[in-house]
């Protein structure tokens, strides 16, 4: 079983000024102890630390985006599998860890650096270093949920020309009570901004390894090949009988010429984080 150990990355240290990176990333290495509890990615072996070398295709490097106080931390430690440790503090904010996704085995380096300064350097080399962006705001807060359309502009800015996968996640959904931002308005946000779309509790640890594992499978869709990616759907049984086979198809049709069938349509599929 792999344990997640923050770690350095030096593409972003060697992309820095000379003496800025002091206080910028405080992640060099992390041993949980006896007490520390399994996470959720079981079935995830050793973990290995980065040499933050881009040679590597198969390490992928995803950003959380979002205000403070949205729970992008929270989330980051149970992908990490630190959140309940007594030394969680000491963690960092960088994690690699491998998971298992489809059967094959897919390496994060999980960046939660977005508030650690307030340069608009980093900020900006943010915008520019992610081969994935998970996008945060919280249920219970419009403002949050208004930042997030925001910094998907900006994202959108940063990156024209690329097809970067990027998931708008509403976190805190399990206070139902405090709410403000409802599971529509997320939806057809994400629809908006041609993006995925899921809602967690980090606090009742919901939904959040369908999101690291969905942002896996996007990152998949962009950078394999139909072939591979047609085995493993092929391989994880996700196979659709001919008959909705058939429905997809001419639903598809009729959307082209209706562009409210359309958004309807794409406000389906946009918290399917197996399909583009």
């Amino acid at each position: 079983h792999r344990r997640s150990m923050p770690v350095d990355e030096r593409d972003l240290r060697a992309a820095l000024p000379q003496g800025e990176l002091s206080g910028l990333v405080r992640c060099t290495s992390y041993s949980p102890g006896e007490a520390h509890r399994e996470s959720w990615a079981s079935d995830s072996s050793d973990s290995v630390i980065s040499s933050g070398s881009d040679s590597d295709s198969n390490v992928y490097k995803v950003i959380l985006l979002g205000e403070h106080g949205v729970g992008k931390t929270s989330l980051a430690r149970i992908f990490g599998g630190v959140e309940d440790c007594a030394d969680a503090e000491e963690a960092g904010n960088t994690y690699d860890r491998s998971i298992i996704v489809d059967g094959e085995e897919a390496s994060l380096v999980v960046f939660d650096i977005w508030e650690q300064d307030d340069s608009q350097w980093l900020q900006n080399h943010c915008m520019k270093m992610g081969d994935a962006y998970i996008i945060v705001y919280s249920v219970t807060d419009k403002v949050s949920f208004e930042k997030a359309s925001e910094l998907r502009i900006q994202l959108r800015r940063a990156r024209q020309t690329e097809d970067i996968p990027i998931i708008l996640v509403g976190n805190k959904s399990d206070l139902v009570r405090s709410r403000e931002v409802s599971v529509d308005e997320g939806r057809a946000c994400a629809v908006v901004f041609d993006c995925k779309f899921i809602e967690t509790s980090a606090a009742l640890h919901h939904n959040v390894k369908d999101l690291f594992e969905g942002i896996v499978r996007q990152i998949r869709l962009r950078k394999d090949s139909k072939e591979d990616n047609a085995r493993r759907m092929a391989n994880t049984k996700r196979r659709e009988s001919i008959g909705k086979k058939a429905k997809r198809f001419l639903g598809k049709i009729v959307a082209k010429n209706n562009k409210k069938m359309a958004f309807k349509a794409k406000s389906k599929s946009c918290h399917d984080l197996s399909v583009l």
